[in-house]
């Protein structure tokens, strides 16, 4: 008995030492702490910052416990918007670990994550499930490791800094993806490699230097507007943007002998120069007189044979494999220019338009400083795109890595106006900037030559996104794809049409381009106006053409513009082209698009709303159409019914395809089902199959009565355009 109670005093004080003992002070080489306790009660963000701490935190700064999960929220660092944690900032806690795995990673709510002037270690874990964060700092800490690719998923970045560190390695080229940037800092690590052609039009805040870069810094209207401070500490890069020019051989001139004469004569040699007779030091006086005056008259032939080469021959050229798009030039009184287009590796023998009143205007757009000549222009390497309704598309390569997509109007296809009528509309049309529309550059016009610069969007059409290969049968787009895309291009047409007064005139599926995050942004808008009626119409955008213009050829309206959006979402949500829609009465819509998506009830819930949009837009009597103000309101309270981090998530997904350089409509299959998982939120989502979540999406009518009054109580922001 008297051992029994021995034994149950030495168990109850070994467990009130416990807490004591868990603050002794020890090495990490001495004791190595034990992982937190799995505990399937805890909210699912404490159990991500108690793991990050078991790793990063050896010396016990944090004062976190589990004891106490569910005050997570009020933690050092941490910040929380309805139990999620928004914000977590530990700087200059003097944290000493690594960045585990799987632990912060999981605090897929999170904004804020700011972790520098600490002393933490080793590479970065995958930070692709942070789609929301918006503020990265890990500067100041001794991580390692190559630039982390995981961040060009997090398409709301802000703001990264990367800043004094040991990271090494090449800097991705696809940094541009990150189009929401302003404030990057790579500094002060030991990266090598060429500098990325960052193009992000926000981008305020950079910095490369004292790295290992090398190669010409590209010339792009971002890196443009910085001084040298931002690439200083870099020995081998060279460009403009820092007054040093890149060198086309690797081999640097040497001095020639005879240049430096050597310091001294050794006095055999003036001894032998001293004993020449006067008459062969005349002799050799004349000889070098002589050769003199022929060398001089050499160069000076040579010069002038030079010249006038260059002067007759000198052309500008768009050099490819299966187009040639030159430029030549004599600059004798006056400039002559001409466009020569080569098909298929055989040239045409075209009329050589004649430009003898003046050189031409190249212009850039909204006051945008001029980052490159049209001499630069036409030296670019350039690949063909297509040919549209008013002429041919190019993409263009120049120096320093900038590529554009430039567009040749037909003098064939388009009206005879004046150069002072062309350029007033273009100063229109290049001053409209908006996310969803491609930015138009700069513009060039002679007498019978005009050139439109856009930029390059990387990632494609819409119509080859729903349609891909022709030998292919595709599937259409999951309907948050669908959903996404007709907000996208709404809004775009809304823009054009409110704050221009113009009309697009020319919407189809190739003229919808995919942007950096895969969103929609319209081409070729406003340029209608110039397009030549009596043309021959171009057989892709006849499917697009509103009745009404259509047989009289009219100008394009903005209801014309309005039946195009309806036929173009019938295109997004069947991934059929317009030549293959059958002529339905509205009513008949639905059970169409059911039988194009092999019965998928889902999508059709989901899409039952877009169904009656395409079907209203695409009536045959302009009268009954909305206008694209209304469309775009009916758009964006579907839009509300369903949470943005579904759109989201699948954006990624496409995303990640299109890293993984895979065919994506043939692999697009939309966002998995919802998981049950703890880590996931509660209110992610509304599950679209649920009834009680789509009731009403058949009772159009009544929907759009309410939405009209909505819109009413806004007319002053969107004056009507009926």
């Amino acid at each position: 008995m008297q051992s029994a109670r021995k034994l149950f005093y030495l168990l109850v004080s070994l467990v009130l030492s416990l807490p004591a003992t868990a603050h002794i002070p020890v090495s990490a080489t001495d004791w190595s702490p034990e992982p937190p306790p799995v505990n399937l009660l805890f909210p699912s963000d404490a159990d991500a910052i108690l793991s990050f701490k078991f790793k990063a935190d050896l010396d016990n700064k944090l004062l976190y416990t589990h004891n106490e999960p569910f005050d997570y929220c009020s933690w050092q660092g941490v910040k929380c918007v309805q139990g999620r944690v928004f914000r977590f900032v530990l700087q200059s806690f003097g944290l000493r670990g690594t960045f585990p795995a799987g632990t912060l990673t999981r605090l897929d709510q999170l904004r804020v994550l700011c972790l520098n002037h600490n002393s933490l270690t080793g590479p970065i874990p995958d930070f692709s499930s942070l789609v929301n964060l918006e503020t990265l700092f890990l500067d100041h800490n001794s991580f390692s490791g190559t630039f982390p690719l995981s961040f060009l998923f997090l398409h709301r970045l802000r703001a990264l800094d990367l800043s004094r560190n040991n990271f090494t390695g090449p800097l991705p080229l696809n940094l541009t993806v990150l189009d929401r940037l302003n404030y990057l800092r790579l500094d002060s690590n030991r990266f090598n490699g060429t500098i990325p052609p960052l193009n992000q039009s926000f981008l305020q805040v950079f910095n490369v230097s004292n790295n290992d870069l090398t190669g010409p810094i590209p010339v792009t209207s971002t890196l443009s507007h910085f001084d040298m401070s931002p690439f200083t500490d870099n020995p081998n890069v060279c460009g403009k943007i820092i007054n040093k020019p890149c060198r086309s051989s690797p081999f640097s001139e040497s001095p020639s002998s005879a240049a430096s004469p050597p310091e001294q004569l050794n006095q055999n040699s003036q001894g032998q120069l001293a004993a020449l007779s006067p008459s062969i030091s005349k002799t050799h006086k004349r000889i070098g007189i002589i050769l003199g005056l022929v060398i001089g008259v050499v160069i000076l032939i040579a010069g002038i044979l030079s010249l006038f080469a260059l002067l007759k021959n000198r052309r500008y050229q768009f050099d490819s494999k299966s187009t040639m798009y030159k430029v030549n030039t004599n600059a004798i009184n006056t400039t002559t220019q001409y466009v020569n287009t080569e098909l298929d590796g055989k040239e045409k023998q075209p009329q050589v338009p004649q430009f003898q009143e003046k050189i031409g205007n190249f212009v850039f757009c909204a006051g945008e400083r001029q980052l490159y000549t049209l001499e630069q222009l036409m030296k670019a390497s350039a690949e063909l795109l297509g040919r549209g309704t008013i002429g041919s598309t190019y993409k263009a390569v120049m120096d320093y890595q900038l590529i554009v997509c430039v567009k040749r109007l037909d003098a064939g296809k388009t009206k005879i106006t004046s150069g002072e009528r062309f350029e007033r509309h273009m100063e229109g049309v290049g001053g409209l900037r908006h996310p969803n529309l491609v930015a138009v550059r700069a513009y060039f016009q002679a007498k019978q030559e005009k050139l439109i610069i856009y930029d390059y969007q990387a990632n494609g059409s819409l119509f080859n996104l729903l349609h891909g290969s022709r030998s292919a049968r595709t599937k259409p787009l999951h309907w948050t794809s669908c959903l996404k895309i007709a907000e996208d291009v709404a809004m775009g047409l809304v823009f054009i049409h409110q704050k221009s007064k113009l009309i697009h005139g020319n919407l189809k599926s190739t003229n919808v381009l995919l942007g950096p995050d895969f969103e929609a942004c319209l081409a070729d808008y406003c340029l209608a106006i110039l397009a030549d009626s009596t043309s021959n119409d171009d057989p892709d955008l006849v499917g697009y053409k509103a009745p009404e213009i259509r047989k009289s050829n009219r100008q394009a309206t903005f209801k014309s513009d309005v039946y195009a959006f309806g036929i173009l979402l019938l295109e997004i949500l069947t991934g059929k082209p317009p030549s293959q829609h059958p002529i339905l009465e509205p009513s008949d819509l639905p059970n169409w698009v059911r039988a194009t998506r092999e019965d998928d009830s889902e999508d059709i819930n989901c899409l039952g709303l877009l169904v009656e949009v395409a079907g209203i837009c695409s009536s045959t009597s302009p009268e009954q159409r909305p206008a694209m103000w209304q469309v775009l309101k009916m758009i964006e309270e579907k839009v509300k019914r369903f949470n943005n981090p579904l759109l989201q998530v699948h954006i990624r997904q496409v995303n990640e395809l299109q890293a993984q350089g895979l065919d994506l409509a043939a692999q697009n299959q939309g966002p998995p089902r919802r998981s049950k998982s703890r880590n996931q939120p509660t209110d992610f989502h509304p599950n679209p199959a649920d009834p009680a979540q789509t009731e009403g999406y058949h009772l159009f009518i009544q929907d759009a009565i309410e939405y009209k009054k909505r819109v009413r109580q806004q007319a002053k922001q969107y004056p009507s355009l009926l």
